[in-house]
């Protein structure tokens, strides 16, 4: 009796703490969006609306994932990854791939835009994690025809776009899946050859360049290429300790850039304080605690690897969004998950929930 009221309190821990986190994020989103902030109603037309449609149907399919047993996606994980990279390539056929911000990286789906990255991280994610525990090959033949094989595979569209934020996101996910299942020696070898490759790409694109400066000293030019990092921080500082109060940011009102998307987390600082990100912080931290409890449990190879790799394709651009914004790293465009606007990173981040809810059930 009391084992099967901790499992069922572990699989509410798994879909609770991101609820919190989407919940918090449509609030903001809101917050930003309406006018007068939240003295305007949320519809299904606004922004914050929109997010609201995106949670449920998120929701929905969690709990459509979570009556699907593992075998199904160990089972077909090649096909839902080569689809997935079939989407993101779909992006750089001109009149199917929608341009936005200089680069392809969504597909219209009838009133919705998809991003088909979010669905290239999951599925990477399944695929690998089937390979790497199925293999019984020597490490350095697994490591290049598995591993470095389905990254570069992945990352290849995504240079064209051009996504070398999500590249280096595929790229990152990969190598720690490939940690967990196979040792940190491999990865760790190629990183001067990355390097190397990632050099030319940063230096030929001008505006990659200007993010760079923009990190290293954002005060040298504040009007243009410093200009969204400044006004992040002072965001930040407006909020203090407990910040301005929920609708009264000022931040948001044309002075900060991407303020739903990217740069929802300085909005949150400006209006709930240093109590409310540390508060955030905690949340996400509190979830990826009981995900690590989770794969402390697993025996499957497989499962283990599986569970790995969901949380930390979700810990990668949480750590790659706050990183830029609080100018730790330079700014790449990831979202933050659960939080940023953005209602196929919503909908995909749910499924990987709904996986997670999969495996407490078919713990042993």
């Amino acid at each position: 009796m009391r084992e099967n009221v901790a499992a069922y309190r572990h699989k509410k821990a798994i879909w609770f703490w991101p609820l919190v986190l989407s919940c918090l994020g449509i609030l903001t989103i809101a917050s930003i969006t309406s006018k007068g902030g939240l003295s305007g109603q949320i519809n299904l037309y606004s922004t914050g609306g929109r997010q609201l449609f995106a949670l449920f149907l998120g929701i929905m399919l969690m709990l459509i994932t979570t009556r699907i047993p593992l075998s199904f996606w160990r089972k077909y994980s090649a096909i839902f990854w080569l689809t997935a990279l079939f989407l993101t390539a779909a992006t750089l056929i001109p009149g199917i791939g929608v341009r936005g911000g200089g680069a392809r990286r969504w597909l219209p789906i009838g009133p919705f835009m998809l991003q088909p990255l979010e669905l290239l991280s999951l599925f990477v994610t399944i695929h690998l994690s089937k390979c790497l525990s199925s293999s019984d090959g020597k490490p350095f033949e697994v490591f290049i025809r598995i591993t470095l094989i389905i990254a570069s595979a992945s990352i290849c569209p995504l240079i064209f776009q051009p996504n070398f934020g999500g590249a280096v996101l595929i790229m990152v996910l990969c190598m720690s899946i490939h940690v967990e299942n196979r040792g940190w020696i491999y990865p760790l070898l190629i990183i001067p050859m990355l390097a190397a490759l990632a050099y030319p790409m940063v230096t030929v694109f001008g505006y990659r360049m200007r993010r760079i400066a923009a990190f290293l000293d954002p005060w040298s030019d504040p009007l243009n290429s410093g200009f969204q990092v400044i006004q992040g921080l002072i965001a930040f500082a407006n909020g203090g300790i407990a910040g301005v109060g929920v609708g009264k940011g000022l931040q948001k009102l044309n002075y900060l850039p991407a303020a739903h998307t990217d740069y929802i987390f300085p909005v949150i600082g400006e209006e709930f304080g240093i109590i409310g990100t540390l508060s955030l912080l905690a949340v996400f931290a509190f979830w990826f605690l009981v995900i690590w409890g989770l794969y402390r449990r697993q025996k499957d190879v497989f499962v283990a690897t599986l569970t790995w790799g969901l949380a930390v394709s979700v810990a990668l651009p949480m750590f790659i969004n706050l990183g830029g914004v609080m100018n730790l790293m330079p700014l790449t465009g990831i979202p933050l998950p659960f939080i940023s606007y953005g209602g196929s990173a919503l909908i995909v981040v749910w499924v990987k929930v709904g996986i997670l809810v999969r495996i407490a059930k078919e713990l042993p």
